[in-house]
């Protein structure tokens, strides 16, 4: 998953090599959700994570995102890398879906956890662009480099070590009509709706922190560039350790209870973080870590949900479904983010337009609590 933020973590640099507008830099992170979307929806129309192995899909998924990713170091201006952006997003679709749904094979209880480790495994990916920026100023392209290797060797993992678990969901026969009946599933639309509310906060945290960071640090006279690289790995890796919990807690306490609990600790930090813009410095910076802990630590439980409330024969499509749509969602955020900013002159206020998702999230989950599909839920713990 690390080149997924790959090129937001030379924004900079990017910025300076192609005079980049506030537009177009948005737009080197919008790709890659852009091409999520379009892998998962036409994955979810032609029923591939229902047809081919999930193991088989990693790996075209793996290879073509690296594959993309290091086309960006032939790129010979931005246009051209926003399109290798787009297709690794696209091939990135073959590889975070497919993943949910091998490792729910695996287990029928304790789903959550186990769904909580891969997404942390995903989170701490996402966060290793940052570190390789922040550890030493590197040129870019040798983070497009250590990132493409990166999800090459992903890939490799997975060709040589992974197959499914004895649990495996039975093989779906191509058939459009069961993406309508995704839709008509009660428990699997509250779950989504929660889902796009986590969404409309996740990825516009993760890609614009970088820069908030860097814009406080600055008006606060403290550090550097890579000051605010190393704050953004450490704000966005420790959601690694919030997904286990997450998922120790959606096993124990109940999905919808700990959904609920992490999205409105999530929202309370966006809010919070426009205070904290200019100080005082350690509060900023523990606000930030929790942020950081919550804003994914529910991701997780929002995907076991959907295996423990659809129909066993069509989990691929309804996860497809669930993540593609919730990742069109993370688009309009991450362009109006920049977009608030140039017209308040400040970054310090933009996280507030975040606030609606959580809140819209909390109460979908509040309400499929009360229904009686909730007792699917991890073993009726809801």
């Amino acid at each position: 998953m690390t080149t997924w933020f790959s090129a937001t973590a030379v924004i900079s640099q990017l910025k300076e090599l192609w005079g980049l507008t506030p537009t177009l830099s948005a737009w080197l992170t919008i790709g890659v959700q852009v091409g999520f979307v379009l892998g998962a929806v036409g994955s979810s129309v032609f029923g591939l994570s229902d047809l081919i192995s999930s193991k088989k899909l990693m790996i075209y998924g793996a290879t073509g995102s690296a594959l993309a990713n290091a086309g960006i170091l032939l790129s010979d201006g931005v246009w051209s890398a926003i399109c290798l952006r787009i297709l690794t997003g696209v091939f990135l679709a073959l590889v975070y879906p497919p993943a949910l749904k091998l490792i729910a094979t695996w287990f029928t209880r304790g789903r959550g956890l186990a769904l909580g480790v891969l997404i942390g495994a995903l989170t701490l990916g996402s966060a290793l662009p940052h570190f390789v920026n922040a550890v030493g100023g590197l040129q870019w392209q040798l983070v497009i480099i250590a990132t493409s290797v990166a999800t090459a060797l992903g890939g490799l993992l997975v060709w040589t070590f992974i197959h499914e678990g004895p649990f495996p969901f039975p093989r779906a026969p191509f058939n459009l009509g069961r993406i309508r009946q995704v839709f008509q599933n009660r428990g699997v639309v509250l779950a989504s709706i929660g889902y796009f509310g986590h969404m409309w906060e996740l990825y516009a945290m993760w890609a614009w922190f970088l820069t908030f960071a860097h814009m406080s640090l600055a008006a606060q006279h403290i550090g550097g560039a890579s000051a605010a690289s190393w704050l953004t790995f450490a704000v966005i890796a420790i959601g690694a350790i919030g997904c286990i919990a997450g998922g120790l807690m959606g096993d124990r306490l109940g999905r919808t209870a700990t959904t609920s609990i992490m999205m409105g600790i999530s929202g309370s930090c966006a809010v919070l973080a426009g205070f904290l813009f200019d100080g005082p410095l350690w509060l900023l910076i523990a606000v930030s870590l929790i942020w950081g802990f919550t804003v994914v630590a529910d991701s997780a439980q929002f995907s076991a949900m959907v295996t423990e409330l659809g129909d066993p024969m069509y989990i691929g499509t309804a996860l497809t479904m669930q993540l593609g749509l919730g990742f069109m969602l993370t688009v309009v955020t991450i362009w109006i983010l920049p977009l608030a900013a140039a017209y308040w002159h400040s970054w310090q206020w933009v996280f507030l337009i975040l606030l609606p998702g959580p809140a819209i999230g909390v109460m979908a989950m509040l309400y499929l609590r009360l229904l009686p599909e909730a007792k699917s839920i991890a073993n009726g713990l809801k």
